[in-house]
């Protein structure tokens, strides 16, 4: 196990999928743990962190509204002093050809994948400043970052965005002790594929390692970057797909 005990950690979009996932292992490995997600299904979550002895909070978030999550935050550091860990994981995933996508597609996709990561950040940010240290992971995606897929052209752009917000904002903290670091999953198996489907064999098929990444693959590397045993990583967009990108 990796110590987080007495650190305190936000997840975005933690009602499901990899989000929970990293709830979970932050919780499993001592952190307290502030869950948000618009979905009521967060307070059933709080409860299952709950059983790792973590205490918890879960909280609904729009994180598309800047002054809610700087409310937000306001409420953790009342209740905690302190905000060691922020995991920026909200995002949402619709699939539209480029031709038939609308300004209103294009535009709730980056106002929850991208400017929720601005908005999150910026909230915390002031108080890891104050207290010279803090983790910031966003979570990216081998889309737009790495490779291109068809029908994702603002999902892939939000998160290709977010892997040069990492590096800038990387340097920018550096100087308080803030190392900010973002994940690139590749095919992660949140339910979304029907188990034994010809759909899910296929995608099996590229993939090196033989099978679909699942949200704890990528919460372990998570915890990793949210240690102090990262301390010398920052700016890094780091891929974990099973070798699916591989040249």
């Amino acid at each position: 196990m990796t110590n987080l005990k007495d650190k305190i950690a936000i997840v975005t979009g933690a009602g499901h999928g990899i989000g929970k996932g990293i709830a979970l292992a932050l919780a499993r490995n001592g952190a307290d743990v502030v869950v948000t997600d618009l979905s009521d299904e967060i307070f059933n979550v709080g409860k299952e962190l709950e059983s790792f002895g973590s205490k918890v909070y879960p909280v609904k978030c729009d994180v598309t509204d800047l002054k809610e999550a700087q409310t937000i935050e306001e409420k953790i550091v009342d209740k905690y002093e302190r905000i060691d860990i922020l995991v920026n994981n909200a995002g949402i995933y619709p699939q539209k050809a480029f031709l038939e996508m609308t300004n209103e597609d294009w535009s709730k996709v980056i106002n929850v994948n991208l400017n929720g990561v601005f908005h999150c950040t910026k909230a915390v940010a002031p108080k890891m400043v104050q207290q010279k240290y803090g983790k910031i992971i966003n979570i990216a995606s081998i889309a737009g970052a790495v490779v291109g897929y068809v029908n994702l052209a603002h999902y892939s752009a939000s998160k290709a965005a977010i892997a040069g917000f990492t590096k800038s904002l990387a340097l920018e903290m550096a100087p308080y002790g803030i190392n900010v670091n973002a994940i690139a999953p590749g095919a992660i198996d949140v339910g979304s594929i029907p188990a034994g489907s010809e759909m899910l064999q296929q995608v099996i098929k590229t993939i090196p390692i033989g099978r679909m990444g699942l949200p704890v693959d990528i919460a372990n590397l998570a915890v990793f970057l949210a240690s102090d045993e990262s301390n010398y990583i920052t700016g890094q967009c780091i891929i974990c797909d099973g070798g699916y990108s591989i040249p």
